[in-house]
């Protein structure tokens, strides 16, 4: 018989990675069985896709319910409510006290792509600065801010023009905070005038990079340039959104807005729903028919959403992340006394990673955070990489995760780190 994975590699292209070779029967909250019946406890959430768990009861419900009355009309075509509230919603959630304007369209890219051409429209101006490490969508332009090449821009040919990059602030690879604000009014000297510049794009975690927080020095720093030159600040929370890192969106922790949020992940727990938030001015520069798409915030996506928020409220996720980071951080911080491997330990909330370097030659270490993530699904805890180096794991387990079932990861994960160790 020809094995599923056999199938896929004839069937699709391998352009498309996989980081295992399990595939999901079914899930629950924080928990997958795969075609054979193995249970495994997933700490990825789709890429923090299902901060509220797989199959949140609430999410489902709000789901079916909309199922039974109508799937997809195109709201440019015949709108509907359930669409218009969401806006209103995520107007009131987002950070800033100013009047503000939501767009929907279908994934993380997309929102990014549409900041992009929302702030050009705004400002007038063309060029967009983004950081290094930072990752904004596998689209063109989201490829062309992405501050990495391999895998997401190598083969692909030119990139767009009129797109710059500053070195993002990592005091644990020598970039200070002042050093990444001297580089950018370098490239301003050197590359870009200001007043061509329209948008500063940056997550305020990095996600794919490594999961570096921005500093708060560094985006007050970020603000003040931006309103010195007419510049407009996107924050890119597809992935830090929705509770993850402590509070609703990681722009809360700092004591700036943005201009334009991009979000989609978690938004809507697991369906396909993205958007775009800004100063309703800056949201109204576009004409009539320039923002949009066939399937723009599909009904499905709106309603799903709709419970997403109200799980969260409901449930204190903020609260819950921070508590389950903390232990998080905690066990780490334990293991680390006996495995000198661990360089790092950080994140806001429960959006926290582990850092690895030779204990030898104390230089990222690739080979050892990916010996602990093959180790741990052996295990049955499913984990993912990430930063720039490859270095780094990255912990994504649902908010909603059972805390027996967290505390069986935790066990799972400490063994695996000195598993990998031997």
């Amino acid at each position: 018989m020809t094995s599923l994975t056999e199938r896929k590699n004839a069937a699709i292209s391998r352009g498309v990675g996989m980081t295992t070779q399990i595939y999901a029967e079914r899930a629950e909250n924080a928990e997958i069985w795969d075609k054979e019946g193995n249970r495994y406890i997933d700490f990825a959430s789709g890429i923090a896709v299902v901060n509220t768990g797989h199959r949140h009861p609430k999410v489902i419900a709000a789901v079916k319910a909309q199922l039974d009355r109508f799937t997809h009309t195109c709201h440019q075509v015949v709108p509907y409510e359930n669409y218009v509230h969401l806006a209103e919603r995520l107007n009131a959630l987002t950070p800033g006290t100013f009047a503000k304007k939501t767009i929907f369209v279908t994934t993380g890219a997309e929102a990014v792509e549409n900041a992009v051409k929302i702030a050009r429209a705004a400002t007038g101006r063309q060029a967009i600065i983004a950081f290094g490490g930072g990752f904004h969508g596998r689209t063109f332009m989201g490829m062309a801010l992405t501050g990495k090449v391999v895998p997401y821009k190598v083969g692909f040919g030119a990139m767009p023009g009129d797109v710059f990059h500053a070195p993002f602030p990592i005091e644990l690879h020598g970039v200070s905070v002042e050093q990444s604000i001297a580089a950018l009014k370098k490239l301003f000297a050197a590359d870009v005038d200001p007043a061509r510049v329209a948008a500063i794009i940056l997550e305020p975690v990095q996600g794919e990079g490594g999961f570096y927080p921005a500093p708060s020095a560094f985006m007050k720093a970020l603000r003040e340039i931006c309103d010195q030159h007419g510049i407009l600040l996107i924050a890119d929370e597809v992935q830090t959104g929705f509770a993850r890192t402590g509070t609703l969106f990681a722009m809360q922790h700092h004591d700036v807005a943005p201009d334009l949020t991009t979000m989609a992940k978690s938004l809507a727990g697991g369906f396909p729903l993205a958007a775009v938030t800004g100063r309703a001015e800056i949201m109204d520069a576009p004409g009539p028919g320039g923002l949009g798409g066939t399937y723009g915030g599909n009904p499905i996506g709106i309603a799903a959403a709709h419970a997403v928020l109200d799980v969260i409220e409901e449930e204190q996720l903020c609260e819950r992340a921070n508590r389950l980071g903390n232990r998080l951080k905690q066990r780490l911080a334990a293991i680390r006394e006996k495995a000198p491997e661990i360089a790092d330990i950080r994140g806001p909330g429960f959006m926290n990673a582990v850092e690895f370097n030779d204990a030898k030659t104390n230089l990222p270490s690739a080979e050892f955070a990916n010996k602990v993530r093959l180790v741990a699904l052996e295990k049955g805890l499913i984990l993912l990489t990430c930063g720039v180096h490859g270095n780094v794991i990255r912990f994504l387990a649902p908010i909603t995760i059972q805390d027996e079932v967290f505390a069986e990861a935790l066990d799972i994960l400490e063994a695996s780190i000195l598993e990998a160790r031997g």
